[in-house]
């Protein structure tokens, strides 16, 4: 659900909701010096790393566990929900086929429902049509397009200062803080909600890939004429890591949301989404039911 959320779900979205004030790096003092330039280059860089390991994902299927909590307005849990996933990339299309709830298998009926939804998106992709194929095609790259767009937007956005550098896995990562520019005005209609975010941002020293990010809003946000809003608070943590020496993708992502929809529908929640049992896909992979025990 929440994969690179899509990545509000990519790295470049998801950097635009970017966390409150933070403590300094406790590497603060020894930490290199970059520029508001150069900082805002290696912001680009990252984000075209993490466009590449887009890509890359597509190469390998894994596990994703969402454990939600619906709050009430003081905060305490009142329900809570698990659905654990295997995430497949079928045709170029990413898709889920939910294998346990609560941490449980699927009964045999829902287990045949998600495999026969599996199945009827399969036939569905082998008997599509050269013309419609060619329209999913140029639809997915003008969203990447857009994407690249909005990068530029982030990068010009923001003023960036060191924090100072951590270890993480073992691994040297810059830390910076991201505050929005005063007066800066939007070329995207889209970026318009990056006024009223800020965050922290974690990038890997060595390979310039995107480690971790902390963001938070710091304004309400509204959508499609206040239809829906984001509330001031709203906040979400990201982290991914190195799989197989070759690609970085996302481990864990948690996210404490507050909005409104239709100024009728309070959605009040926290969310804890893991990532794991990353497999290499493999051509001759075959859609098999798929128990809990091979989960673990």
């Amino acid at each position: 659900m929440y994969m690179r959320l899509g990545k509000l779900v990519g790295f470049v979205f998801l950097l635009s909701l970017a966390s409150a004030q933070q403590a300094p790096s406790p590497q603060a003092a020894n930490a290199p010096t970059l520029t508001q330039d150069e900082i805002q280059q290696l912001i680009r860089k990252a984000a075209d790393n993490d466009m590449a390991n887009d890509k890359m994902q597509r190469d390998y299927t894994y596990l994703q566990r969402e454990e939600q909590h619906q709050l009430d307005g003081k905060g305490k849990v009142t329900s809570t929900e698990i659905k654990t996933s295997e995430i497949l990339e079928i045709y170029g299309e990413q898709v889920e086929r939910l294998i346990s709830k609560d941490d449980k298998p699927l009964s045999d009926k829902d287990a045949r429902k998600e495999d026969e939804k599996i199945q009827k998106l399969i036939d569905k992709r082998k008997n599509e049509s050269a013309e419609d194929r060619r329209k999913r095609e140029e639809r997915e790259e003008k969203d990447r397009e857009d994407s690249r767009k909005f990068v530029t937007e982030v990068a010009d956005a923001y003023n960036f200062s060191l924090a100072g550098t951590e270890l993480i896995d073992g691994r040297a990562n810059y830390v910076i803080d991201a505050e929005p520019r005063p007066g800066y005005q939007p070329h995207m209609k889209e970026a318009k909600i990056l006024t009223k975010v800020r965050g922290r941002i974690w990038i890997d020293r060595d390979e310039s890939q995107l480690t971790k990010f902390d963001i938070q809003c710091i304004d309400t946000i509204s959508f499609g004429l206040f239809l829906a809003r984001i509330h001031k608070g709203t906040r979400i943590l990201y982290e991914q890591r190195r799989i197989n020496n070759e690609v970085w993708l996302p481990q864990h992502i948690a996210l404490k949301l507050d909005a409104r929809v239709a100024l009728l529908k309070e959605f009040n929640l926290a969310d804890d989404i893991t990532y794991r049992d990353y497999k290499k896909f493999r051509a001759d992979t075959r859609i098999v039911p798929v128990s809990e025990g091979s989960e673990r």
